[in-house]
């Protein structure tokens, strides 16, 4: 049976770079295209970053039962199609969803065992700074952002792991080896050496753990 990661973070956490870097890192590994009915930014490509379609398709999509979840934001459908879930299934393959908090919810729902991951970013300040940075945003949308963000990371405690976006290259081991360690642990196969060190780093990231790190960047967004 394929293994569901869940992935979640405020918009401007770094979480589509981690991803990618994931992707280089693991096989076997399917990732499930959102589909949305909000316009494309910048340079978005129809079935990369999403696929976008018409308002009326995608409530076709749900009178028909087709998404795993779905979810509005911003005035906007985002859902999980099924058939990503069956595509990886069949070829053997464990499947990443990029989904935001009301998804994993539903998620969590259909499949108790799916993983949840939850990316913070390090402060409200540096998501700002991120969110100024991409240039994508008008100063309301970025204030709408924030926002979000501080009511979206006080669900923190749903998820099974945490995991702080500071620095890039640590944060990006840090996923693959949580992605790793859930493949060992389910195989049932006596880990050694460099698989108990992936199952160390993974286990440090779980919510139990990570409780303390989480404190001060709650403070930053509530002042």
């Amino acid at each position: 049976m394929s293994i569901v990661y869940i992935v979640s973070a405020p918009s401007g956490s770094g979480k589509s770079t981690l991803v990618n870097e994931l992707f280089k890192m693991v096989r076997n590994l399917d990732f499930s295209i959102s589909y949305t009915t909000r316009p494309p930014r910048g340079s978005e490509k129809n079935g990369k970053e999403y696929f976008f379609v018409p308002k009326a398709d995608f409530e076709s999509m749900i009178a028909s039962d087709e998404f795993l979840e779905h979810a509005t934001v911003f005035g906007n459908y985002y859902g999980t199609a099924t058939r990503f879930l069956r595509e990886a299934e069949a070829s053997g393959h464990d499947l990443l969803l990029d989904i935001d908090v009301q998804g994993a919810k539903q998620i969590k729902r259909r499949i108790p065992l799916a993983v949840s991951i939850f990316i913070l970013p390090p402060s409200r300040e540096k998501l700002e700074w991120r969110l100024r940075n991409r240039g994508l945003d008008s100063d309301d949308v970025i204030r709408r952002r924030l926002d979000t963000a501080r009511r979206e990371i006080e669900n923190y405690e749903k998820y099974d792991y945490i995991l702080v976006n500071n620095l890039l290259e640590k944060s990006a081991d840090e996923l693959r080896d949580i992605v790793l360690s859930e493949r060992l642990l389910r195989s049932g196969i006596e880990s050694s050496g460099e698989e108990k060190r992936r199952i160390d780093t993974a286990q440090a990231c779980r919510l139990e753990f990570a409780r303390e790190r989480v404190q001060p960047i709650l403070a930053s967004f509530n002042p």
